[in-house]
């Protein structure tokens, strides 16, 4: 397995350097493309609040401002993408529906990259990243800080649907991973599952991995994080959205616990 376009959606602002240099260490390796794809705010969604044939100068000044911030945005989106360095770099600027041009993109990309801002709600790609974790369900890579692909990688597993294809889709990093540790709470867990089986596939993939089973009964996340900082994780593996979206969002949940965390980087899938 490989991956050959790694998609890095910028917004013009000062997050856009970090995303293309995490972009970077991920595409590399693999010798794919590096797609930089401007997501600006897209003026079709703000012209319900103007009015059908909006004429008044106050709207008009404002479509004119939005216009000009979307264009002031994709200069410093491209000279970012231009500051990579790496040959393989595609600038991309999405026009009008922008959303639909976002989707598009990403299902023909292997991996979509973030900083930590977007996965937290944070700056003007929070929507674009919901959009593509839990509507598109794309895997994406959240680089907290230098991104480290060829370390340790821990993957999180509960024998779950959502883990069960994030662990899938991550054998790519995993193959270029110095070591790789599968980290399992069953304890925490309503699942019967043997981690050991995991270790298995990997293994006919020509992945080496070693298993930690944790005895913590309670909340899996904190567990997970600790084992995964313990064992020097520079990259956490996890499926993501298990619950139902809106229950994770007014309660939590593992995945909102990971996404607030400090380190590791992680890889996530729904």
């Amino acid at each position: 397995m490989s991956w050959a376009r790694i998609m890095a959606p910028l917004s013009g602002g000062q997050g856009d350097a970090a995303a293309v240099a995490a972009g970077r260490r991920i595409a590399e390796p693999f010798g794919a493309e590096l797609a930089c794809v401007y997501t600006p705010a897209d003026v079709a969604d703000v012209m319900p609040w103007m009015g059908e044939g909006f004429l008044g100068g106050v709207q008009t000044t404002a479509l004119e401002s939005l216009k000009e911030a979307t264009a002031a945005g994709e200069s410093n989106a491209r000279r970012a993408a231009e500051g990579a360095g790496y040959a393989k770099t595609r600038f991309v600027s999405l026009q009008t529906p922008v959303w639909a041009g976002l989707s598009a993109e990403s299902r023909l990309s292997d991996v979509v990259v973030f900083t930590a801002d977007p996965s937290r709600g944070r700056g003007p790609l929070a929507e674009a990243f919901q959009q593509m974790v839990a509507d598109e369900q794309r895997p994406v890579v959240i680089a907290k800080g230098e991104l480290k692909i060829d370390g340790t990688v821990a993957v999180a597993w509960d024998g779950g649907k959502e883990a069960s294809r994030a662990a899938r889709l991550a054998t790519p990093l995993l193959e270029k991973a110095r070591r790789v540790v599968i980290i399992a709470a069953p304890k925490a867990s309503s699942r019967t599952f043997d981690p050991v089986r995991l270790c298995g596939y990997y293994a006919a993939r020509g992945v080496e991995a070693e298993v930690q089973v944790l005895t913590d009964s309670g909340d899996a996340a904190p567990a997970i994080l600790g084992a995964a900082s313990a064992a020097g994780a520079d990259i956490l593996v996890a499926g993501a959205f298990g619950h139902p979206r809106l229950q994770e969002f007014i309660f939590g949940g593992t995945t909102r616990t990971l996404l607030n965390s400090d380190s590791p980087s992680l890889f996530l899938s729904h």
